[in-house]
């Protein structure tokens, strides 16, 4: 184990080495003890239109085993865009698992950038503003969490014993976390069926506020009493990872037919590893005082008991 990671290290090495060189201004080093890097990806140099910011924080496997953890920022980029580019690095890694994929991952990017350049899409409109306005305005960003009335906006009978309900289930808004500008809040629902899992997502993109959250995450549990096993998924939204380990949360949790949707408010300042810390514990937060499981304390303490935990997947197509 010690040869592979020292392997990587020299690998990584030379690979930031050659990156920095090749890309000048455009590379930037935010944490070089925990490896995090952001590119600024632009259509063209000299004029750019369309930029994006690539940040990359490499893991001690990579690139042997494992792909960078990345997140693409730009104010304009949003949903299927998003998703779009997502899914070509991704296709990028497993084509060349085992090597070094950044140059590959940046120039795709550029690729993208300089196509949609082409079109006859004027570039994205920016309003700067100062920091005191976006601290104006930054209350309005989350959803009223009104604990003595939390089903209020929704009417609805949820039982157990109908697996197959239609209706809209009550969502649940929790307490908002910020670090550094982003922020980060949870929003919780009991699900069923995969069904009501999409009717929660539309819901929640009704509003404008979740709709424009940089990331929207989300992780659900839902327990087939008949097979005695769990029908479960999740989703990135373009936070590497992050989709993953909330699952993860959920299954050490233990916590079943429920649904939880983490939002971030990306605030200009890379967090690296804590932005994943942020989403777990919004999670747990939520997932705490909805009684699916038992307090922060006493669910860390059964964290080691927990790691048998039946792992049945099935992946819904949504």
């Amino acid at each position: 184990m010690a040869e592979r990671n020292a392997g990587n290290d020299q690998r990584q090495n030379e690979e930031i080495e050659a990156l920095a060189a090749i890309y000048g201004e455009e590379w930037c080093v935010v944490d070089e003890r925990a490896r995090v890097f952001c590119i600024r990806v632009s259509d063209d140099k000299d004029h750019p239109k369309w930029t994006i910011c690539l940040q990359v924080m490499l893991p001690n496997e990579y690139p042997a085993t494992a792909p960078p953890i990345y997140q693409l920022n730009a104010p304009w980029l949003r949903g299927q865009e998003r998703v779009n580019i997502s899914n070509n690095l991704e296709e990028i890694y497993i084509e060349n698992i085992g090597e070094s994929i950044l140059y590959l991952w940046v120039e795709k990017i550029r690729d993208v950038l300089m196509r949609k350049s082409q079109l006859t899409e004027p570039g994205p409109v920016v309003q700067k503003k100062t920091e005191e306005e976006d601290v104006e305005c930054e209350d309005d960003f989350f959803l009223e969490y009104d604990p003595e009335n939390p089903y209020k906006a929704f009417d609805y009978d949820f039982s157990e014993n109908q697996p197959e309900i239609k209706e809209l289930p009550p969502i649940d808004h929790g307490i908002p976390i910020t670090d550094r500008r982003s922020t980060f809040q949870a929003h919780l629902a009991p699900v069923v069926c995969p069904k009501q899992v999409k009717m929660v997502l539309a819901k929640l993109y009704e509003n404008k506020k979740i709709a424009s959250a940089t990331h929207n995450i989300y992780a659900y549990r839902i327990y087939c009493e008949g097979k005695q096993t769990f029908l479960q998924d999740c989703e990135d939204d373009g936070e590497t990872a992050a989709g993953g380990r909330l699952l993860h949360l959920m299954e050490i949790l233990d916590v079943r037919n429920v649904m939880v949707v983490v939002s971030r408010w990306y605030g200009g300042i890379l967090l690296g590893p804590d932005r994943f810390k942020h989403i777990n514990n919004c999670a747990r937060n939520i997932l705490v005082e909805k009684n699916y499981t038992s307090s922060p304390e006493e669910s860390s303490k059964g964290l080691g008991k927990n790691k048998k935990v039946k792992k049945d997947k099935k992946r819904s197509e949504h």
